[in-house]
């Protein structure tokens, strides 16, 4: 559905029904266990607050509506923005901004993401911390990038600032969780920052980088979610403390998890490394400059905290192993789900070991839907002709 948002919907109409059908089954996934308490006070903490960002962007919409003279196509709206500079035409777009900060969890639009994905089931979770970003970056390209090209300069303003506030915010609070759920909540947050660098570019190498890492995301955050399944399944328990020596019970996890959380934090030669560099060399020759030392400094603090749950899994004595592990149950295949799950992080694992080694061939792959796109290579053109038309000195 999100990829629906930026390669098939021309109309505003199409893009909300495509938003909200993803948004509405995310609401019931999050209170699927209804006899959860926790759960129904994410579901319903996440239908208030994405209920809000549905009515901004209706908003919005009804304000792009107006100065289109009645028509919802986005080439209608490009068109009507183009040499626009009515008030009414900024207010939307603040509105819009607004609507895709909120699906990505960028700061401040955040304070729905760690108590959401604290309280609903772990697979659902998974599922949200990838879905939901994919959805508001499709969203992003296809408004922001498709139509409101005349406000270019004021929307990548406001998406460096959302990234700086993102990635320092996100990683920084990652630091004080005892929750891995909620670690990886306010990581999340941290990971949109990194991408909206991309985004921010404006460039094909920028669309390309983050095109990458979102699909290298994708691999090694589901990986890390599995693994956090697998251990909840047998021990009912997602604190971090608990999964101290836990290498000496379950090594296919210690490993799984180490792997993804060494992607998350961007160390080599793993993939999550090749996709950060990318994001970081794309911003560094559209000099920005900011958003990358930004970047680097917030994914050393990222490193610290994935390196210390690692270090609570494998460097722990035994004799200082968590109650849980003590009591680790002995593997039992008869529990439901377990070897498609295990097969699920085997090959998650794989593809972000080995994605590293094939990053400049991916990086091609991305390049070449990046100018598949003709959305995005109009946006490029465009930008190229701004650019040689600007009057040097």
């Amino acid at each position: 559905m999100p990829w629906c948002c930026w390669r098939g919907s021309t109309d505003l109409v199409s893009i909300f029904v495509s938003l909200e059908t993803l948004s509405v089954a995310s609401y019931l996934l999050s209170g699927y266990m209804k006899r959860d308490a926790r759960s129904s006070e994410a579901a319903l903490k996440y239908l208030l607050v994405g209920s809000a960002a549905a009515a901004v962007f209706l908003y919005g919409a009804s304000l792009l509506y107006g100065l289109t003279g009645g028509s919802t196509s986005l080439d209608a709206v490009a068109l009507a923005l183009q040499g626009s500079a009515a008030p009414v035409a900024a207010l939307s777009l603040v509105f819009v901004l607004a609507t895709v900060a909120f699906k990505i969890a960028a700061v401040p639009f955040h304070q729905w993401t760690p108590d959401v994905y604290e309280g609903s089931p772990t697979p659902v979770v998974a599922f949200l911390s990838v879905g939901s970003k994919a959805a508001g970056f499709a969203l992003a390209l296809r408004i922001l990038v498709g139509c409101f090209e005349p406000f270019e300069a004021q929307w990548k303003l406001l998406f460096t600032v959302l990234a700086i506030l993102s990635m320092v915010l996100g990683n920084v609070v990652a630091l004080a969780q005892t929750s891995m759920k909620r670690m990886l909540a306010y990581s999340s947050i941290g990971q949109a920052g990194f991408v909206m660098i991309g985004l921010v570019c404006g460039t094909e190498d920028g669309y390309a980088a983050m095109v990458l890492y979102m699909a290298a995301y994708l691999f090694m955050n589901l990986g890390a979610f599995a693994c956090i399944i697998l251990f909840s399944l047998r021990t009912g328990s997602d604190r971090i403390s608990d999964y101290a020596g836990l290498y000496q019970k379950d090594p296919l996890i210690t490993l799984g998890l180490s792997l993804c959380l060494l992607s998350l934090g961007g160390i080599p030669p793993m993939l999550g490394f090749f996709g950060k560099i990318y994001l970081f060399f794309a911003g560094w020759a559209d000099h920005q400059y900011l958003l990358v030392v930004v970047g680097l400094l917030t994914s050393v603090i990222s490193i610290y905290y994935y390196i210390s749950v690692i270090k609570m899994m494998v460097v722990k004595e035994p004799q200082e192993a968590s109650d849980v592990v003590k009591a680790y149950p002995e593997l039992s295949w008869s529990i439901a789900g377990l070897p498609p799950l295990r097969a699920a992080l085997v090959s998650c694992v794989v593809v972000t070991a080995v994605g590293g080694i094939l990053s400049n061939p991916l990086f091609n792959w991305a390049s070449g839907a990046v100018s598949g796109t003709p959305m995005l290579q109009k946006a490029l053109a465009a930008t190229a002709m701004a650019a040689s038309s600007t009057p040097v000195g």
